[in-house]
């Protein structure tokens, strides 16, 4: 019951006039956001953050997690309509959703993934609910090396369950690992890796370095292909939407499974791209019309879209509880609570229940109202994509760089955003994946001085990471997961599985 009169203190919060405007604001940013190639819902979460330091931070947060919700929809949209995907994680989408479209279908199509991306999302914020204040109870129990092993676990469970390679992953986020330590050393006080620049001093901006990774990469790639919007027409009749919405109980297992497919991988560091990729595959093996997925069948859009969206909820869980962001945009929201003065993990529960359970309360809300503003939206979104890139293009890099200035106000920042946007090309273009980068970049000096303070507490001795069994438990989760890697080649070859029946995926910016 506790939990359940938080959360009835927290929609006391939500559902004022003030944050019902906001979220309403907020889900149709994260819809244009959506629906845009070149940015995307952690670039448009960093370019929203100078905005909310103004803001108290309960409407802050809100403003950015409603963004999230729109961004999510928004993505489905131009990947049904256009066969582009907006987000990262609606590429499975593409498979099933633009055929369904193209065959005169789209209102049917566009109704099945809102329809089962609500059930998923709505699902995991009920396990947000259910589950965040045990999870904060157990990480008080931590001390530096407890917290060092959660983030070890954390970096190999990205490392083992990864899907663009576990040597490219190594790579990004050793690269995530060396931006971190720029700067001022928080133990020793020296600098590090400043090369005598003093604008280098105070570190690298990590909003201005998302900015340029998601935000000006994408946007270079996506003028190297010569992207035209030409999709399918997009009428929403409301006696369609609702005789199709009666139509997804009929797939009540593929929703079910593929929701907590999501729920897992949104609080493990699989992530949303990760999760809707494995649910479509998992319901194309299991399903009785599998030769037929990828010629518009329902399961193929139901699938990923709830798998998606419960991941992308359940991705917030590990932050707020234990400080450790389950994708890229829950690491960019994380960063965003530290520039607010706030820490995420258990304390923030007991310090500030107010921010966590508005927030909560705020999610149950984002989602609905994003279900009901995708659906009138989607013909208004379907024209605005037919104006020319020409000129959507050079409004997304103005942008990009106004929001790199307004971080700290410096011009360096727009020269450090149009380096990181060089590198986020150079990562797309070689398929490395840029979460695992975010992730190190966010955690990395928490790790490093969790690692500094474990072993100055025990006098150098290794052994405080084994010291109880608490922590010795996620050490050897941490290895084995590492291990995953060389692991399940062997394992595939012993079994005589082979290689996945899923359907190939295209090469596209991982967000996971």
């Amino acid at each position: 019951m506790g939990n359940f009169n938080e959360l009835l203190h927290g929609f006391g919060i939500a559902l004022t006039f003030q944050h019902v405007l906001i979220i309403v604001g907020g889900v149709l940013l994260g819809l244009v956001v959506g629906v845009l190639p070149g940015l995307g819902a952690p670039n448009g979460v960093s370019l929203l953050l100078p905005l909310t330091f103004t803001m108290d931070q309960v409407s802050a947060i809100i403003l950015l997690t409603s963004m999230y919700w729109g961004a999510l929809f928004g993505g489905s949209t131009t990947s049904i309509l256009f066969n582009i995907p907006g987000e990262p994680s609606s590429v499975a989408t593409t498979f099933d959703g633009y055929p369904m479209a193209r065959r005169g279908q789209t209102a049917r199509a566009l109704t099945l993934a809102f329809g089962s991306a609500g059930f998923g999302a709505l699902s995991g914020v009920v396990v947000i609910t259910l589950l965040a204040n045990w999870m904060a109870s157990f990480a008080l129990q931590f001390g530096p090396a407890e917290y060092f092993a959660v983030y070890f676990m954390a970096f190999a469970g990205f490392v083992g369950m990864s899907s663009n390679g576990a040597g490219k992953t190594v790579v990004s986020m050793m690269l995530g690992f060396a931006c971190a330590t720029v700067g001022i050393d928080t133990i020793s006080g020296s600098a590090r890796l400043t090369f005598g620049m003093d604008s280098l001093i105070s570190g690298i901006s990590f909003l201005t370095a998302v900015i340029g990774l998601f935000g000006l990469g994408e946007l270079l790639m996506t003028i190297e292909e010569g992207t035209k919007f030409q999709g399918a027409k997009a009428r929403m009749p409301a006696r369609e939407i609702l005789v199709t919405l009666a139509e997804i109980p009929r797939y009540w297992r593929t929703v079910i499974r593929s929701t907590l497919i999501g729920c897992w991988m949104g609080i493990t560091p699989g992530g949303p791209t990760a999760a809707s990729f494995t649910s479509y595959g998992m319901a194309r093996r299991m399903s009785r019309n599998g030769a037929q997925f990828g010629q518009g069948q329902p399961e193929g859009i139901v699938a990923p879209e709830a798998a998606d969206h419960s991941a992308g909820s359940c991705a917030l869980l590990p932050m707020l509880t234990l400080g450790i962001p389950g994708s890229a945009t829950a690491a960019v929201m994380m960063g965003g609570l530290m520039i607010w003065g706030l820490s995420p993990g258990p304390m923030l529960f007991s310090e500030r229940p107010d921010f966590v359970w508005g927030l909560i309360a705020s999610m149950y809300m984002g989602n609905v109202i994003a279900m009901v503003l995708v659906l009138a939206t989607v013909p208004l979104f379907a024209a605005f994509l037919r104006v020319p890139f020409k000129i959507i293009g050079p409004i997304i890099a103005v942008v990009c760089l106004t929001g790199a200035f307004t971080v700290a106000s410096k011009e360096f920042d727009i020269w450090l955003a149009l380096a990181f946007g060089a590198a986020g090309y150079i990562f797309k273009k070689l398929d490395y994946p840029l979460a695992p980068f975010v992730l190190a970049m966010v955690l990395g000096d928490k790790a490093e001085d969790a690692f500094r303070q474990a072993m100055l507490s025990s006098g150098g001795e290794a052994s405080i990471f084994w010291a109880n069994k608490l922590v010795g438990a996620m050490m050897v989760i941490g290895i084995l997961l590492l291990a995953l890697p060389l692991v399940a080649p062997l394992w595939r070859r012993v079994s005589g599985r082979g290689k996945s029946s899923a359907a190939p995926r295209p090469a596209v910016a991982k967000e996971s």
